[in-house]
């Protein structure tokens, strides 16, 4: 892939090249066998339901995937792409999802790889975690959609997907909503250490770049994932039945792979996939974002995110930021939703 060949893509439905036998860079992993599309087990082994007042649960073969997403609102209103992180699901978005329709957006909300009902399409394509691939995974959707153009929103690995897509693709993208604003990560940068304290709160991921730590997540990942949204969103009291509606997202036959692989790229432990090169040498560049962008941040946000005055020079086009009040934590889009969803109707009026 070349870099003047990214914004351009063919919108055909349910397109998906064929996986060639090449060896693997390190760090990646395939599949012994390609999983079955359809309702993938939850965490009590009940099949992987929305309620109604949310959207409707579908798939659409796209890219490397059989992605699974929930649609909301009329189908000729103007695309919303919202995009969720770790360790949360397309739940995040629950409550968001409604208003937006309500005011005549059509919400596209999808499961990432290794979440949900999301599958590879084949056994053969490795389980890459990184940011370029899942970048793609979200153009991917919209050409298989025949979406040209979405606002785009995220928060977690969300948000970094959603500031990718504005600052590669901002042709495909009508405007932007990011949690913690500016997210784009650099490997080069990466490799340089941190004060201690800022270290500490990065503990997963240095646990994650151990076998020890890929074992554990695999045996304990409703705990890990239950202690990462206490620590990340220490004042939201979040009860059980919403705990376990997002945690059966986690049983993806992929989730362990994904995640750890994601971290693991991050630090540069593991080895990406060539086809990403391009992106990933743009997005290392640390773009600029032009398109219009309102960025927020909450008042009780435990996990590690950069100061609004840290990333305001990389918006160049109308830009607002968003601080909000009351104990709310990381998990923003779920936490305080009619804030996140004001911020959607408002950013397409800049």
């Amino acid at each position: 892939m070349t870099e003047a060949s990214l914004p351009r893509r063919r919108f055909l439905i349910g397109a998906a090249s064929a996986a060639t036998a090449v060896a693997l860079p390190t760090g990646l992993s395939r599949a012994a066998t390609a999983a079955p599309a359809g309702d993938a087990p939850g965490a009590s082994g009940s099949p992987i339901a929305v309620s109604p007042a949310f959207g409707v649960l579908k798939e659409i073969d796209a890219g490397d995937l059989r992605v699974g997403y929930v649609e909301a609102g009329p189908a000729d209103g103007p695309p919303v792409l919202l995009l969720h992180g770790w360790p949360y699901d397309v739940h995040t978005y629950e409550a968001v999802a409604p208003l937006l329709a309500a005011a005549g957006h059509r919400v596209i909300v999808p499961y990432a790889r290794g979440y949900g009902t999301t599958r590879f399409l084949s056994a053969g394509t490795p389980r890459n975690g990184q940011q370029g691939a899942l970048a793609s995974d979200a153009i991917a959707l919209l050409d298989a959609l025949r979406i040209p153009k979405a606002l785009v929103a995220g928060c977690d690995w969300g948000a970094r997907t959603a500031g990718i897509l504005a600052a590669l693709w901002p042709e495909r993208c009508e405007a932007l909503v990011s949690v913690s604003g500016y997210l784009l990560v650099s490997r080069q940068v990466n490799q340089q250490p941190l004060p201690p304290a800022a270290e500490l709160q990065w503990w997963y991921q240095y646990y994650f770049a151990t076998e020890r730590g890929r074992l554990g997540y695999q045996q304990h990942r409703e705990a890990f994932a239950r202690l990462i949204w206490q620590l990340a969103s220490p004042q939201w009291r979040f009860d059980d039945a919403t705990f376990a509606r997002s945690a059966a997202a986690f049983s993806n036959p992929d989730h362990v792979d994904i995640v750890v692989h994601n971290y693991r790229w991050r630090l540069g432990l593991a080895e990406g996939e060539p086809r990403f090169d391009a992106i990933e040498a743009r997005i290392g560049a640390a773009p600029v974002i032009g398109i219009p962008t309102i960025t927020l941040e909450g008042d009780a946000n435990g996990a590690p995110h950069p100061s609004p005055a840290a990333y305001r020079p990389k918006f160049s086009g109308r830009y607002e930021h968003r601080d909000l009040r009351g104990g709310i934590g990381h998990n923003l889009p779920q936490e305080a939703p009619k804030a996140f969803a004001q911020a959607i109707l408002d950013v397409r009026r800049f």
